[in-house]
């Protein structure tokens, strides 16, 4: 599914109105259609419903939603504010149709607003700014939003929570963005969507199908992307009757140290499950009867030296190699480490301390093999490339380092983000907060490695193991909870994953 900046939005709405034909009053219409209809999904008929409309489309949008609220038998007071004496032409046609219902209260606002007792048994639409906005609010619309947000009403917001801008909200002012229980988003997903500074102002949300045009939804490009499940279907490579493990790759895992055998076996686990036809673990020699016995089916290497990673690997015998859960940071392991990436020639994927080496040697970044994966979460990008103020402009780094050194970022988050080397981001909507947990990230790091050594691109790897990454932690929230759902647990639910999503397409 793309995701389209607000420009490209405004657009998509002038194409549908083009070329379907349809008048852009009868498309308001059938937006508010379809907003009511999710309203009166959640909230009854009991419910006061208070309605503050801006001057713009969004207030158009939220105008209609009134009448067709009360026409349904809802109790409703609509206040639309022009303090600049000029509204939309639509939101215009929409307050006179209004003005046609008696059983809506309706007030305009052209000077001082006195405003409505907002009770914990109200709804508050909020349609006072939608996708357009392009800087924070202030004045009299901010205090607006200030006293919303201090009343205890239940808040559901039109497109987008006004204050909230479409993309970039680095530097927006946080006081002056309507706090939405839920948020009702037209056709497709907002960037901002996917941030996680925005969750408290967005609630849920959810995307309400309006009909807009697929040829031009079609047409137009972005590089912003949500991953869908049919998307990830188109991946999966069949497998043979006739196949042996040596069809499906020799892994090589470079991982852990004395005291963190663990990582090392959660990466194990999850390359194994993730359906490598063979896997070596390169780890010290302190961490061998853990790795044996916890990972019977991995083979053992032992590192010269006994606690943590020293001697590279010469590449030629494997297929793919990921190097960095429990590795240390130790003087003589990021030597090894710098040696190791001068020693690879294909991708391979780059993990915890391996990255926090790499940000403290970043003479190394040239070093790196193209079309190599790095999987930093938020903490370990921002040392790769210095403080973000934001996600958007921790996603903009990404995307510049992966641009310039010709290699992939997977930014993991609860949206974790897949960055190409051409600059697009896929955001991966599988996974639960109860994948926040210690050894998740090792996880995704031996599913990775698996799939390179089965023969997957490096793009289509990352797509598909953040998706089946996800897809496992949701299954095992499933029969266990968030709150007590461990690494482990996703590892072990792997494999009905792939099933979910090979179902009646295996033969």
């Amino acid at each position: 599914m793309k995701i389209f900046p607000s420009i490209q939005i405004k657009q998509l709405d002038a194409y549908t109105i083009q070329n379907e034909p349809i008048l852009s009053i009868d498309l308001m219409e059938r937006a508010a259609v379809a907003l009511t209809g999710a309203i009166i999904k959640y909230y009854s008929k009991e419910t006061p419903v208070i309605v503050f409309a801006g001057p713009g489309n969004n207030g158009g949008d939220a105008l209609a939603v009134s009448r067709l609220l009360a026409e349904q038998g809802y109790k409703v007071k609509a206040y639309l504010f022009n303090t600049g004496d000029h509204i939309s032409e639509d939101c215009e046609i929409n307050k006179e149709r209004l003005l046609q219902n008696s059983d809506v209260e309706f007030t305009e606002i052209t000077s001082a607003f006195e405003p409505p007792v907002l009770s914990e048994d109200c709804l508050v639409i909020d349609g006072l700014f939608g996708s357009g906005l392009k800087k924070a609010l202030s004045g009299g619309f901010a205090a607006v939003v200030k006293y919303i947000n201090s009343s205890p009403s239940k808040v559901v917001s039109i497109d987008l929570p006004s204050g909230l801008m479409c993309e970039d909200n680095t530097y927006n002012i946080k006081n002056h963005i309507i706090r939405a229980e839920r948020t009702l988003s037209l056709q497709l997903p907002k960037l901002s969507f996917f941030f996680a500074e925005n969750e408290d102002y967005l609630g849920e949300w959810e995307l309400l199908d309006i009909n807009l045009s697929q040829e031009g939804i079609e047409n137009n490009f972005t590089s912003w992307h949500l991953t869908e499940e049919s998307d990830i279907k188109k991946l999966i490579k069949p497998r043979k009757r006739f196949a042996h493990k040596g069809n499906y790759g020799h892994a090589l895992l470079i991982a852990g140290s004395y005291g963190m055998a663990g990582a090392s076996v959660l990466a194990a686990k999850a390359c194994l499950k993730t359906g490598v036809g063979l896997l070596t673990v390169h780890t010290p020699l302190k961490n061998n009867d853990i790795l044996q016995t916890a990972v019977p089916e991995a083979m053992a290497q032992h590192d010269m030296h006994e606690n943590y990673f020293t001697t590279p690997v010469y590449p030629d015998s494997y297929t793919s190699i990921a190097i960095g859960p429990g590795l240390g940071q130790s003087e003589e392991t990021a030597a090894a480490l710098m040696e190791q990436i001068k020693l690879c020639q294909e991708p391979i994927v780059l993990d915890a301390d391996a990255l926090n080496i790499i940000a403290v040697h970043r003479q190394i970044l040239p070093s790196i093999p193209r079309g190599s994966i790095l999987t930093p979460h938020p903490k370990e990008l921002d040392r790769l490339v210095g403080k973000c103020e934001s996600s958007f402009a921790r996603m903009i780094k990404a995307r510049d380092l992966a641009t310039n050194c010709k290699i992939y970022i997977v930014l993991k988050g609860a949206y974790t983000i897949v960055v190409t080397p051409e600059g697009n981001c896929f955001f991966n909507p599988t996974g639960n907060p109860g994948m926040a947990t210690a050894g998740s990230g090792d996880v995704l790091t031996g599913v990775l490695l698996s799939l390179l050594s089965q023969g997957y691109t490096s793009e289509e790897a990352c797509k598909l193991g953040v998706y089946l990454h996800g897809l496992a932690g949701d299954i095992a929230k499933e029969k266990l909870g968030e709150r007590g759902l461990t690494s482990g647990d996703i590892a072990d639910n792997i494999p009905f994953a792939w099933l979910k999503l090979t179902q009646n397409t295996d033969k």
